[in-house]
């Protein structure tokens, strides 16, 4: 992170010090004396060490630059620490804020402010001075505590966005491994849950189905259940739920796990005080099962013991088994099944928990898996600040407020004469308080800030005629425009808001027909004022209440006790002049406000969007090759094993037990030896497919990983096939939609409802303007659908299911070019992006599967391995 080098602005304050004074002083020929220069280098020494340490110690170096300027104030002539004692101490107060919570800045300012006024009340009064100086130290300093505030979240934004990208790059790499562990992680445990579980207790049949025929029965059926969850669960890993779905309780889902293994007659006790939920819940739950499954393959029949302690620090997990019984006659069942990858990935997945797993036997011949993972505050507590040093903070702030005051409470001297123009110094003080506050709201309300300090203008002159203020009559003025500056600026920074969308008058909410797109809407304009209008508007109060003020002034007969200032007794025409050079000083304020403020808003809007796009970049990258490295692996379990499961399921339905245990055994050969390739690089990786809606889990996780909390849904109302152009176009929306950015909670709903696919997306305030709303609408209007803006942070896509094909080109088509609708009956790859262009009316099945965790059918047999969409699907994506 790159840091401005500002270790010498203390250095360099302290030589405007010595410019102004006395190096000014000798230019006019008055030499200062020795005592007085001596007295200046101490407190100016003194200063300048003080803020050499801002950084680390913001607060003493506050009190030191503070306590030095008002000791050295004293004997000093007028102007001797005019830049210590107002850019210096403002440069403390601005660390302060960067540098401490919000709590301690404020505590700060106050102080500071307040000690200063009663110092200055004790010692002078309220007059016109002291008013106007209150005025100008109230907007210093609420400029120094603003302008820090800004800098401590400007850092911690600019923190967060170099993790995110860091997190995104790192994600861009790990995301595809990472796919890739988890289908071998998912599919071990189901080759070593469910299909372990029929071949044990397929073959514990068969060696007793002479004793015990009914055993036989109960196995079959036992089998053909079990195959079809089989089928299920690969549907899962092959296609799981973009988010996380809800499991049962954590206790209910151990409850089941356990007397799944008890009905294959291994003796399971189960200790456990508490578990986690969620991912750790998860991670847990797979350390068990796979323990649990290793203890039925290698020890069947022996005790086995589950412990969980899930503690605030750690979670422990003990799976222990009793030495295995002595083997009988003949293979006893489940023998010769491990694949030897169960140690390796429970330690893997232990791992990326955050915890460790070891494993080993124990002194009495025995097993025992020991995991330990993370608790349940896993990260490291915020430090809060004690009670007793807050308590202490604002003794020391109430002592330091009162000090003043003590010499006026003890000594009993004469009072402060007053003048008429005390009462302008206390109205003064009154307008420069309620501008300061107005200011606090700067940040979350710039444009009612600048509407409140704009009706506070005009307060200025009233406030110099019922004081008597004798004074300069454009300082009060000018003083006022400052205020509104800032707020100028903060409005111009920002960007310029989206207008509403309303659907044109007389277009139904809905599907209108082919190219009808509901979200073509009128453009209303959401402020009065346009945003170019308002520098003008601010610049035209202001001036005109210069004018007002310099006006009242010459006609009230006054005359200016400060040169310049003074209007009453000139002429008519030098009273217009300075009403003039005042509206020009207002309408330059104003403009260099606004120029700053878009100047800034601008860069800082092109360094988010350039961050967005490397982390938009990064992600689509990571989730294609995640996304070809899933289809990969799918396309080998959609070949082999589910193939073979559904073997196992039709051999259990025919009653066949030794046909069955063979078939089995078959699925399991297969599934380890898919396993085995999983590791093999894809050979053509130039061929990436298209990702669709069963690669939006992979994009949901990707856009977690950057820092931004994404959940996706579909509904069961969603069909399991979808036209290959509605599938690729509704992945490419909810990209387009998360790809626009924002640190704001974003939901993704997916429904289908009179044949049409409903995207609802929420928490996307980034994703309804122009930009990106003019992408998604063309998606949607190049199938027929439609967009519709139903919030600033809200949108629905809808997308026809029955969508026509892309009239075919009869001079070009080739022999492999058939653009012809398969017949309604024609297979199609269950997981596979190769789909059709146009799709199928809604009657017909022959459309692709859809990613829900439904599973493929048991008896659907082989599928397609082709990654080839086909000609119209790659003519009708070229053309998009």
């Amino acid at each position: 992170m790159r840091r401005t080098d500002d270790r010498l602005l203390p250095a360099l304050l302290l030589g405007a010090q010595v410019a102004v004074w006395p190096g000014a002083a000798w230019l006019r020929g008055g030499a200062p004396s020795g005592a007085d220069l001596l007295a200046a280098a101490l407190v100016g020494g003194l200063v300048t060490v003080a803020l050499a340490i801002r950084r680390a110690r913001p607060v003493p170096a506050l009190v030191l630059v503070a306590a030095g300027c008002a000791i050295g104030a004293q004997p000093l002539p007028t102007g001797a620490l005019a830049v210590l004692g107002s850019a210096g101490v403002a440069l403390a107060l601005f660390s302060v804020a960067v540098e401490r919570e919000a709590t301690t800045a404020w505590l700060c300012v106050g102080t500071l402010a307040l000690w200063q006024l009663a110092h200055g009340l004790s010692l002078h009064g309220l007059g016109d001075s002291q008013g106007l100086d209150l005025v100008w130290t109230a907007l210093l300093y609420a400029a120094a505590i603003g302008a820090g505030r800004y800098a401590r979240r400007a850092r911690a934004a600019r923190r967060a966005a170099e993790a995110r990208l860091r997190q995104a790059s790192a994600e861009r790499h790990r995301l595809p491994a990472a796919e890739r562990r988890r289908m071998e992680r998912e599919l071990h445990d189901v080759s070593a849950h469910h299909l372990t579980a029929v071949v044990v207790t397929v073959e514990a049949a068969l060696g007793l189905r002479e004793r015990r025929p009914e055993l036989a029965r109960e196995a079959l059926t036992f089998a053909a259940e079990t195959g079809r969850e089989v089928t299920r669960a690969l549907g899962a890993v092959r296609a799981p739920a973009p988010s996380p779905q809800d499991h049962p309780a954590p206790r209910e889902r151990l409850r089941e796990l356990v007397a799944g293994f008890r009905a294959l007659g291994q003796p399971v006790t189960v200790e456990a005080e508490s578990l986690p939920d969620g991912v750790l819940g998860d991670t847990a739950y797979g350390i068990v099962r796979e323990a649990l499954t290793n203890a039925v393959r290698h020890a069947p029949g022996a005790a086995t013991t589950v412990r969980c302690a899930h503690g605030d620090s750690r979670t422990d997990i003990v799976v222990r088994n009793a030495p295995p019984a002595a083997p009988g006659p003949g293979t006893p069942p489940g023998r010769g099944l491990g694949g030897g990858r169960g140690q390796h990935l429970l330690r893997g997945r232990a791992r990326e928990a955050g915890g460790t797993l070891t494993s080993g036997p124990t002194r009495d011949g025995g097993w025992e898996v020991r995991a330990v993972l993370p608790g349940r505050t896993s990260a490291a507590p915020v430090a809060a600040v004690p009670r007793s040093y807050r308590v202490a903070q604002y003794v020391t702030a109430a002592a330091l407020c009162l000090q003043p005051l003590l010499p006026t409470l003890i000594v009993r001297d004469e009072p402060t004469s007053t003048d008429a123009g005390g009462s302008a110094g206390a109205l003064f003080a009154l307008l420069a308080t309620a501008q300061v506050l107005t200011l606090l709201w700067l940040r979350r309300a710039p444009r009612a800030t600048l509407a409140a300090l704009l009706a506070l203008a005009p307060l200025w002159p009233v406030a110099m005629a019922t004081g008597g203020y004798a004074g300069p009559v454009l300082l009060p003025p000018l003083l006022g425009t400052l205020a509104t500056g800032l707020a100028l600026a903060a409005v111009a920074a920002r960007a310029p808001g989206h207008a509403r969308l309303l659907p044109r008058a007389g277009v139904r909410d809905g599907l209108t027909g082919a190219g009808a797109l509901t979200g073509r809407a009128l453009t209303l304009p959401r402020r009065a004022v346009p945003r170019r209008a308002v520098p003008l508007v601010a610049a035209g109060v202001h001036a005109t209440v210069t004018l007002v003020a310099v006006l009242a002034a010459r006609s009230a007969g006054q005359r200016g006790a400060g040169g310049v200032g003074g209007v009453g007794g000139y002429a008519a025409g030098t009273g217009w002049a300075l009403a003039g050079v005042g509206a020009a000083g207002v309408v330059l304020v104003c403009g260099a406000a606004w120029a700053g403020g878009t100047w800034y808003g601008r860069r800082r809007r092109v360094a988010s969007e350039a961050h967005q796009d490397r982390v938009a970049a990064w992600t689509e990258e990571a989730v294609r090759d995640a996304w070809a490295e899933r289809r990969r692996i799918a396309v080998g379990l959609e070949t082999t094993v589910l193939a073979r499961t559904a073997d196992v399921v039709e051999a259990a339905e025919a009653g066949r037990l030794a046909q069955t245990a063979d078939r089995a055994r078959d699925a399991l050969a297969a599934m380890r030896a898919l396993l085995d390739t999983v590791r093999v690089a894809e050979a053509r990786a130039e061929r990436r497919p298209q990702p669709t809606l069963q690669a939006l889990d992979l994009l949901v996780h990707q856009c977690q990983a950057t820092g931004r909390q994404v959940r996706a849904r579909l509904t069961d109302r969603v069909p399991e096939r979808l036209p290959a152009a509605v599938d690729i176009a509704a992945y490419r929306a909810a990209e387009t939609i998360l790809r626009a950015g924002g640190d704001e909670p974003a939901e993704l709903v997916l429904d289908a409802r009179d044949h049409v696919l409903t995207l609802t997306a929420t928490g996307v305030p980034h994703a309804t303007r122009p930009a990106s709303r003019e992408r998604l609408a063309a998606r949607a209007d190049a199938l027929g659908g439609g967009l519709t803006v139903t919030g600033p942070d809200a949108l629905v896509l809808r997308l026809p299911l029955a969508t026509p094909l892309p009239a075919p080109a009869p001079t070009t088509t080739g022999p492999g070019d058939d653009h012809r609708p398969p017949a309604p009956d024609a297979p199609f790859p269950v997981a596979d992006t190769a789909r059709r262009a146009g799709g199928t009316p809604p009657h017909t099945e022959s459309v692709p599967t859809h990613p829900t965790n439904r599973a493929q059918r048991a008896d659907d047999g082989p599928r397609p391995t082709t990654d080839d969409p086909g000609p119209a699907a790659r003519e009708q994506e070229e053309n998009r």
